[in-house]
């Protein structure tokens, strides 16, 4: 899967696919095939972080 280069984009993909269809990070990852720092080093270099409790990043 190619995740979009834009932070802003990807937050927003990632953000929606969580909370529709993933119950975390992790079976997000696994059912996309993508590594995990893939989306949170991007995301965290833009200024977001992934709160587990919420099952997003904010």
């Amino acid at each position: 899967m190619e995740l979009p280069k834009d932070p802003m984009m990807l937050f927003s993909f990632i953000n929606t696919k969580l909370r529709d269809f993933y119950p975390s990070l992790d079976a997000l990852c696994k059912d996309m095939n993508v590594k995990e720092e893939d989306i949170v080093n991007p995301l965290k270099a833009a200024g977001f972080e992934y709160n587990r409790e919420l099952n997003k990043f904010w």
